[in-house]
Formats: structure tokens, C-alpha cells, sequence
């Protein structure tokens, strides 16, 4: 059955996750550090507001920032950095500072009600080659701008053909990049049809040269205060909580519910948790990928797939170049793994060939498969 939970969590590999999004980026930026933010503006330790060269990505079902929050962006905008913003909804601060309106196609929050099926947004020409819309059978839960200033804007896509949802706010030396359909970063549609490509397009917005990518969770998680500049400034418990009565009968209770809490605690032994095994999840990825193109027959496609994960494995565990696949490397190879040299020809020769092969048959590509797992388990 269809997991059809809305996590924006980058860890989770169920249809509306976000894992294949936030594991594309070290191979769409190859020469930058990927570092994952927990902590608001004000107190970043993985971010500068003095250096350039930066990007922070912030996919959210709702973008909250209060006004201080917002300034801080701005300055590091401003320093040449490139923050990307995918949200269904902007808070009203939000809105004012950017000077625009969202229209959102409805109101659900976190898979309640992601709206109808079906999401399809395009990307504009310029500044893009070509016109093309990207769409998939799943939520929508996207939106538009209502409202934006032409003067400071710029254009860059839009969902069935003609309302805008992605748009550019130059600042400075860098720039923010506001889109209004966080669902194109889930798994289930980046890996329908060719929409990897859109994912890559946007992203190819930002400069190649950027030296830090920041994957924000901060935003993601915030807790949204009841007590904003969107309504009055103090809470619906403010009235109360200025009554003493009121105020000391409530410590009572969390007092009281505390040592019952407590009081249970000590009569109950905890449960030792079961320590699972951990898991490989580049080679879970892979294999998610692996099933898509299996399914499209596009064997030529799916065997360059699996030996770039190979070729991959063999830089990252035994630090040995793959530049060159010849017999030095086999022997290499051969002598860390203790692996029969043999096995290790036959799997760099089939990658060497992949090219020049006519057509591979399913046979062909479940040995290749065959003998990867065999590395794998072994090497």
C-alpha cells in the first residue's frame, strides 16, 4: 500500500520524502561541502554572513520567518549567496518583506489533504533552453503568486501554463529564489518520467562555483508563535495567565503531573530498545533508481547507473582513481578487495563496453547485477 504520509524529511525514502533531493546535490555540486542546518539565522555556526560563494536551500510545507529572521537573509543575500525557498505557503511577514502574494490551490498541512492529484509546473524560455511542463500522478499541494512587484522579479516558471510559482529577487550580489510547489522535490516525482530534470534546472540557478550547499531544516521544524506580527502580540493564554490564581493553580498541576510522571517512572522498567543493523542507504538509493529504469526496459541506461555507483564505491572505499580502467587497476582493485582478479576484469570490461554494445539484453545486465552484488558482499 501506497505511503502516502507528507514528511519533507530528507531521510525518508516513502513517495513524498525528500532523500533523492537532498542526495542529488553532491553529484549537482561535485566540488561543494553539503552541510545540513538545524539552527535559525542568528546563531548559524555552518553559514557566514561575511563570505560569498554560499547557498542555503529551505523546502517547507510553510516558510515562517519573524522580521529579524528576514533581515538576516537579506544581509547574507547580499554578500553573494543564493538562498532557495520551496514552500506552499508564506507567512504574512514574509509576503511584506518580499512584496507579493501567494495563492495557495488549498489550505491542508502535512498530508492532511495535499489537494487534488495530479501537479503540473513548467519552466520558463528565457531564461531556460526550452518550454516544457513537468507533471506526475500524485498531491499537488502547490500555489501561485497573486500578487508580486514586476520591477524587482523575474520570471522563471509557472504551473499549468499560465500563473507564475517560481520567481528570482535579486539582492545585492546574490539572489533569492522564491517557488511555490515543494512537492517537485519529493521522491515519488523526481523519479516520474524525465522531472529529474526539472529538479536539475532549477537548481542550476545557482552558481556553479558555490562552495557550501546548507540543506535548512531549521525552518522546516520551527515552531510557528501564536503570539506574531500577524495578529496581537500576546497569546490567547496572555489574559489568563495575568490572573494569579489562575496562574498558581496551573503550577500546581504541572507540578503534580510531574511527580506522577516521575512516581510511574520508577515502577516501570524501560523497554531495551532493539539496535538495528545499520542500513546502507547509498545502496538503498541506487536500487530505488535501479527498479525505476528497470521497469522504462532502458537497460543501456540502468547499467551506466550501476557502474558509476561501482566506479563510485571503489574512490570512496579504496581510494584507488578510476580514470584509467586498465590492468593496473584490476590488479589494484584485486589486492585491497581479495577479490579473484578475474571477477574484477569482467565487471570493469562489461563497464568499458557498455558503450559500444549494441543492445543489452536482460541476461546481460542480471549477470552485471550478479556480479556487483558478489563485489559488494565481499569486496
Amino acid at each position: 500500500m501506497l505511503d502516502e504520509r507528507i514528511s519533507f524529511n530528507k531521510r525518508d525514502k516513502i513517495p513524498y520524502g525528500l532523500y533523492v533531493a537532498y542526495h542529488s546535490l553532491s553529484h549537482i555540486f561535485p566540488d561543494a561541502s553539503v552541510i545540513v542546518n538545524k539552527k535559525k539565522p542568528a546563531l548559524w555556526d555552518s553559514l557566514s554572513f561575511l563570505t560569498d560563494k554560499q547557498a542555503l536551500i529551505i523546502i517547507s510545507p510553510r516558510f515562517m520567518p519573524d522580521e529579524s529572521e528576514l533581515h538576516e537573509l537579506l544581509d547574507f543575500v547580499k554578500a553573494g549567496n543564493t538562498v532557495f525557498i520551496s514552500t506552499h505557503t508564506l507567512s504574512y511577514d514574509a509576503q511584506s518583506f518580499f512584496n507579493c502574494d501567494d495563492y495557495s490551490t488549498d489550505v491542508s498541512l502535512f498530508g492532511i489533504d495535499a489537494g487534488g492529484d495530479t501537479l503540473s509546473v513548467g519552466l520558463l524560455s528565457p531564461p531556460f533552453p526550452d518550454r516544457r511542463k513537468y507533471d506526475y500522478p500524485g498531491r499537488q499541494y502547490d500555489g501561485y503568486f497573486g500578487k508580486y512587484n514586476k520591477d524587482i522579479s523575474y520570471e522563471l516558471g509557472n504551473k499549468n501554463d499560465t500563473d507564475i510559482n517560481f520567481i528570482q529577487l535579486k539582492a545585492g550580489h546574490g539572489s533569492i529564489y522564491l517557488h511555490l510547489a515543494p512537492l517537485a522535490f519529493s521522491n515519488y516525482f523526481l523519479l516520474h518520467g524525465q522531472n529529474i530534470n526539472y529538479y536539475n534546472k532549477m537548481l542550476s540557478l545557482i552558481p556553479k562555483d558555490t562552495k557550501k550547499v546548507v540543506w535548512d531544516e531549521y525552518f522546516l521544524y520551527k515552531r510557528i508563535s501564536l503570539g506574531s506580527s500577524e495578529g496581537d502580540s500576546k497569546g490567547p493564554l496572555s489574559a489568563l495567565m495575568s490572573q494569579r490564581s489562575f496562574r498558581a493553580a496551573l503550577l500546581v498541576l504541572i507540578f503534580l503531573l510531574a511527580l506522577y510522571i516521575l512516581q510511574e517512572m520508577r515502577r516501570k522498567q524501560r523497554i531495551i530498545p532493539v539496535m538495528a543493523k545499520p542500513r546502507n542507504d547509498s545502496l538503498e538509493f541506487v536500487k530505488t533508481i535501479g527498479r525505476l529504469y528497470h521497469e522504462k526496459r532502458d537497460n543501456r541506461n540502468l547499467s551506466k547507473k550501476m557502474a558509476a555507483y561501482f566506479l563510485e564505491h571503489v574512490r570512496n572505499r579504496y581510494k584507488l582513481s578510476t580514470n584509467k580502467l586498465d590492468d593496473e587497476f584490476v590488479k589494484s582493485l584485486g589486492r585491497k578487495t581479495a577479490r579473484p582478479e578475474n571477477d574484477i576484469r569482467e565487471i570493469v570490461s562489461f563497464i568499458a563496453n557498455i558503450d559500444e554494445t549494441g543492445e543489452i539484453t536482460d541476461e546481460q545486465l542480471a549477470d552485471f547485477h550478479k556480479k556487483l552484488e558478489e563485489f559488494y558482499k565481499t569486496g
